[in-house]
C-alpha cells in the first residue's frame, strides 16, 4: 500500500498530461523518488512546464486517502503498471495508463480473444442492429467484447454481449462511480456483474469530452482488433481506429449505404485499405481462430430466428441520442485556397499526432519520412495518423507517396 499511494499521488496531479507523467517517471525512475524530490530537482526534468512543476511540489496525500477510501467503499480494485496482473497488451502501447481502476470480475485479458466494437453515439437502427448482432455472435463464438458504454453503437454491442451470457469490458471516460449517460445505470450494474468496468480516472471524476479521445487508446490497447460500426467522417470511433493502427491491431469496418452520413467513416476506412470489410462476427473470428483455438468453436452459431429472438429481448426503445452538432468549419481566404478548421472545435476529434502532422503539412506536401523527421513522431504513429487523416478527408496522397493537407488548422 505504501508504494501504491505514490502512484496515486502521481496520477492525481492537476494539470499534468500523460506525457508529463511519463517524463517525470523517466527522470526519477519511480513515483516515490518523484514524490520526495525537491523543487530544484523538478527544474532539471526536460520538457516539464511551470504548471506541472507546481503541481508536483504539492506533497499532500489527502486526495490519495480519499481515492483509497472511495475505492474500498465502492469495491473498486486498483492496479498499477508495475503490477503482475496489469494487462501486458496494454503495457506495451504508447503512453499506457499508469493506474487502472477496475470493478467486476477478474479477467485475464492477455489470455482472451478480445475484440473491441465501437461506433457513433448517434447510431441509426441499422447500426444498432448490427452492433447488437456483433456483440452477441462474437461472445457466443468465444471472444471477449470490449467497448465503451455510451449510447448508440457502444451500448448496443455491450447489450448483445451480455445477452449471449459472456463477460464484457467497458472502458469509461470518467470515474467508475460516475454514470454516463445517467439512464445507463442498469447497464453499468450488468457489466460490473458479468464482466468489468475499467477506467484510468479515480472515483468522483466526471466524464468530460476531453477524456474520451484519451480513453480510446485503452479500448484498442486491450483488444486484438477493433470493429467499427457506423462512423461519420470524424469522431471518436475513428480515433480508436487510429490508435489500433498505431498499436498494430487489426481494424475491421462494417460498410453502410454510400449516401449515409453515418457510414462515411467506415466506408472510407475500407476504401483506404485501413480496415477489413466485415459483414458478421465470423469475418472477425476467422482472423484470430488459429491463435485462440481454445476460445473459438465451442458454441454453434445461432440461426437467424434464434438470434432475432434473443435480440428482441433487449430494450425495444432505442438509445436517446443526443449527438453533438457538427462543429462549424470556417472558410477563410488564404493563398493555398484551403479551408480553415478551428482546433477548439476538433481537439476532441483529432489526436495530438494528427494535429502535429496537419501543422507540419502546412509547409507543403511531404513524404512520411520527412514528417517523422519534422515532428519527431515514430514512423508507425505517423503512418497511422496519416491513414485516419485521409479517411477524414483532411489529407490526400499525391504521386511519389507524398501527402498534402486539404485543410489548414487554426490554433488560437
Amino acid at each position: 500500500m505504501s508504494n501504491l499511494k505514490y502512484w496515486l499521488w502521481l496520477t492525481s496531479r492537476v494539470g499534468v498530461s500523460g506525457q508529463g507523467m511519463a517524463e517525470l517517471l523517466s527522470h526519477f525512475g519511480t513515483p516515490e523518488s518523484a514524490y520526495f524530490a525537491d523543487r530544484h530537482a523538478y527544474e532539471s526534468v526536460a520538457g516539464l512546464s511551470e504548471k506541472p512543476r507546481r503541481s508536483f511540489q504539492d506533497k499532500s496525500l489527502s486526495r490519495v486517502d480519499q481515492i483509497l477510501g472511495d475505492c474500498d467503499r465502492l469495491g473498486i480494485r486498483i492496479m498499477t503498471i508495475q503490477d503482475a496482473i496489469y494487462p501486458e497488451r496494454l503495457r506495451a502501447i504508447h503512453q499506457p495508463p499508469l493506474v487502472l481502476y477496475w470493478k467486476g470480475r477478474d479477467i485475464a485479458v492477455d489470455n482472451e480473444a478480445a475484440v473491441a466494437v465501437v461506433g457513433t453515439r448517434s447510431a441509426t437502427p441499422y447500426g444498432v442492429r448490427i452492433a447488437e448482432q456483433l456483440g452477441l455472435d462474437l461472445t457466443r463464438a468465444g471472444a471477449l467484447v470490449v467497448s465503451g458504454i455510451a449510447e448508440g453503437i457502444d451500448a448496443a454491442a455491450v447489450r448483445g454481449a451480455l445477452k449471449a451470457g459472456g463477460p464484457v469490458i467497458s472502458v469509461l471516460g470518467g470515474g467508475i462511480d460516475f454514470i454516463y449517460p445517467r439512464f445507463h445505470r442498469d447497464l453499468y450494474a450488468d457489466v460490473a456483474a458479468a464482466g468489468a468496468l475499467v477506467s484510468e480516472y479515480p472515483p468522483g471524476t466526471e466524464s468530460r469530452s476531453s477524456h474520451f479521445p484519451v480513453r480510446n487508446r485503452i479500448i484498442s490497447g486491450l483488444s486484438l482488433g477493433v470493429a467499427v460500426v457506423e462512423s461519420p467522417r470524424t469522431g471518436g470511433s475513428l480515433i480508436t481506429a487510429g490508435h489500433a493502427l498505431d498499436q498494430d491491431r487489426e481494424v475491421f469496418a462494417v460498410p453502410g449505404p454510400a449516401d449515409a452520413p453515418n457510414s462515411v467513416g467506415t466506408n472510407r476506412l475500407i476504401q483506404e485499405g485501413a480496415a477489413k470489410l466485415i459483414l458478421d462476427a465470423e469475418d472477425v473470428v476467422c482472423e484470430f481462430a488459429d491463435r485462440f483455438p481454445d476460445k473459438f468453436g465451442r458454441s454453434a452459431a445461432l440461426s437467424g430466428e434464434a438470434r432475432k429472438q434473443r435480440l428482441e429481448n433487449l430494450s425495444a426503445a432505442p438509445d436517446r441520442h443526443r449527438p453533438d452538432p457538427a462543429p462549424p468549419e470556417k472558410e477563410v481566404d488564404n493563398p493555398a485556397k484551403l479551408e480553415y478548421i478551428d482546433w477548439k472545435n476538433y481537439k476532441n476529434k483529432l489526436t495530438d499526432d494528427q494535429r502535429d502532422i496537419l501543422l507540419a503539412l502546412e509547409k507543403g506536401p511531404q513524404v512520411a519520412d520527412d514528417l517523422v523527421e519534422r515532428t519527431q513522431i515514430p514512423a508507425r504513429r505517423v503512418l497511422a495518423a496519416l491513414t485516419i487523416l485521409q479517411v477524414q478527408g483532411f489529407v490526400a496522397e499525391e504521386s511519389g507517396k507524398r501527402f498534402r493537407a486539404t485543410v489548414r488548422l487554426r490554433i488560437e
